[in-house]
């Protein structure tokens, strides 16, 4: 059935929506709710080895990947490992989702450049504050993303032969 109050998109708009539904923190979310996003996301580019964010450095944003590629790294004794490779429509920097979070990894552009969608933890924050649907709904894909970490993180470990000691998560 037909509405004509209806709220309709531009082309713009509708090209955002199709990117962010395929984001996972974003794939419960309808037009209605993620058009809330929209005034705060920019765009950043970043050049081959620039750094968008230092582990423990205050969780400021969250991040999604348009163009090109990041790495994931952890620094163990001076030297970065990466952890994870990123391409586009890879969001990072999840725990901004949460409050008082200090980033768990540095995340480093590996392309020639990148381009990013950023969108600031308090923009977040006030979504939130005023849309708990919207909160619950971005929420519990965190909740899903971090189970399927730690189903990951258990299944290396078994195939490590305990290499490393997985009771050090839980203290």
């Amino acid at each position: 059935m037909y509405n004509p109050f209806r709220k309709t998109y531009g082309t713009a708009e509708l090209r955002q929506f199709k990117f962010l539904s395929r984001v996972k923190f974003f794939e419960q979310l309808r037009y209605s709710e993620m058009i809330r996003f929209l005034p705060a996301i920019h765009k950043r580019k970043f050049q081959k080895d620039e750094v968008v964010f230092f582990r423990k450095d205050p969780s400021q944003a969250l991040y999604i990947l348009e163009k090109g590629k990041v790495r994931l790294t952890i620094d163990i004794k001076g030297q970065f490992e990466t952890i994870l490779e990123l391409h586009a429509g890879s969001p990072f920097g999840e725990n901004s989702l949460l409050k008082g979070c200090k980033r768990i990894y540095t995340s480093i552009v590996d392309s020639e450049d990148a381009e990013i969608w950023v969108i600031p933890h308090f923009a977040i924050q006030e979504i939130f504050e005023n849309h708990p649907k919207i909160q619950a709904k971005m929420l519990n894909s965190l909740a899903e993303f971090y189970n399927d970490n730690n189903a990951r993180l258990f299944s290396s470990y078994q195939s490590s032969y305990g290499f490393f000691n997985l009771g050090q998560m839980f203290q």
